[in-house]
């Protein structure tokens, strides 16, 4: 996260509003002194300017407590300017001691998902990744604008830029609160700044924009197809997998395996299904697959189980047999099973299902199947899913006791 500077201006009137100020009759310099204090106890030493820091977050949460009617008709002011100040330090803190480098991370994921749904029109077919370039010529814009609304309303210097450690996180924790300040809007409700923001930079977008942005990401056709299919998710996953497979044959089917799964995600309108799975065999962490697909940890749950759930389906229906034959589980290895458990298996099925077994492992196709035991082309399709549910859970049942 580049934080952009810029001369400020000076403002009028909405701007005073944040102006800082010192509230009569209250002692600023002890609630910055107990601020200090607390930022000891949890850091040890003090940084260099945590004075300053301190007594800015001393003035602010006094001004929001004064131009607040139920603070100052609670009896509480007090207390809720510690209680404010307090929550205040422990964000800057916390940005802190992630260290800038990490704290400009998580900070960038915070907003990246807060904007995720509103930097594109509705109407967009966008890719993640077209998305994610979006979001980040946003994030860069409204970085600088937060350092400009930090100048408004605090007491540094026009110029003023954040320079050492604890400045920085400041800044970011400030800039975290900014972006959260909800707006009144004239149909009575309110909305996030940033979720405002953030659907004007979509309205300003060309209508063209998306599609050269798809159209520069998209892999080429024709003739440079094959070569581009390598590059650059799939050559990842390609050398990821051949790295850690001894052997060379397993390592190609692998290959084969995943650039068919993601091919039949893509098909069936999943991409995001077919984004996880990259970066899951790129072992990212799950906090790392948040930060680059935009999601929340709920969103990502719910991903997860799609996945999953397009994942059991490719591999017990259209792609039984490639999936099967990769576990070494095919049909001529009784399905992966031992001896004991393929009889114990072959026990269970009725009449029906072992001529439907027996059909398959004489390589019938699905259509002489259908004919064979007179019925449907998707009836065969449901039992043989059926039928390799049954030897899952029977191959799995001794792994698992």
């Amino acid at each position: 996260m580049n934080v952009k500077t810029a001369k400020s201006t000076n403002h009028t009137s909405p701007n005073h509003l944040y102006a800082p100020e010192i509230i009569p009759g209250s002692d600023t310099q002890t609630l910055s002194e107990l601020l200090l204090e607390e930022m000891r106890s949890q850091i040890g030493s003090l940084p260099s300017r945590s004075k300053a820091v301190t007594h800015r977050i001393a003035i602010e949460v006094e001004r929001i407590c004064c131009k607040s009617d139920r603070i100052q008709t609670s009896g509480k002011v007090r207390s809720w300017e510690i209680s404010l100040a307090r929550h205040r330090l422990h964000k800057c803190i916390s940005y802190y001691q992630l260290g800038s480098k990490q704290g400009r991370v998580e900070l960038h994921s915070n907003l990246s998902v807060m904007v995720y749904r509103h930097v594109a029109l509705p109407q967009s077919q966008l890719s993640f990744s077209a998305r994610y370039n979006l979001i980040e010529d946003f994030l860069q814009d409204f970085y600088a604008e937060s350092l400009k609304a930090f100048r408004r309303e605090n007491p540094v210097e026009a110029d003023y830029t954040p320079r050492v450690q604890i400045e920085v996180a400041e800044y970011m924790a400030f800039t975290e609160q900014y972006a959260k300040r909800r707006i009144q809007l004239p149909n009575g409700s309110n909305q996030q700044l940033i979720v405002l923001r953030a659907q004007n930079f979509a309205r300003r977008q060309p209508s063209e924009t998306p599609l050269d942005i798809e159209q520069a990401i998209e892999f080429a056709k024709g003739e440079e197809a094959q070569e581009q299919s390598r590059q650059p998710a799939i050559q990842q996953v390609r050398s990821r997998m051949v790295s850690e497979t001894i052997d060379p044959s397993e390592a190609v089917l692998r290959d084969r395996i995943i650039s068919e799964l993601i091919q039949y995600l893509e098909s069936q309108g999943h991409s995001d299904c077919a984004d996880y799975l990259v970066l899951k065999l790129q072992d990212l962490s799950a906090p790392d697959i948040d930060e680059i697909l935009g999601l929340t940890p709920r969103q990502r749950d719910y991903l997860q189980q799609r996945f999953k759930y397009h994942l059991e389906k490719f591999s017990l229906s259209s792609h039984w047999k490639l999936v099967h034959q990769w576990l070494g589980a095919d049909l001529d290895q009784k399905l992966g099973m031992s001896s004991e458990q393929w009889e114990g298996f072959l026990a269970q099925l009725s009449p029906q299902q072992q001529q439907l077994l027996s059909l398959k492992h004489a390589h019938k196709s699905d259509r002489e199947i259908a004919k064979e035991l007179g019925c449907t082309l998707k009836q065969v399709q449901k039992r043989w899913t059926h039928l390799l549910e049954m030897a899952w859970k029977t191959r799995n049942a001794e792994a698992g006791e």
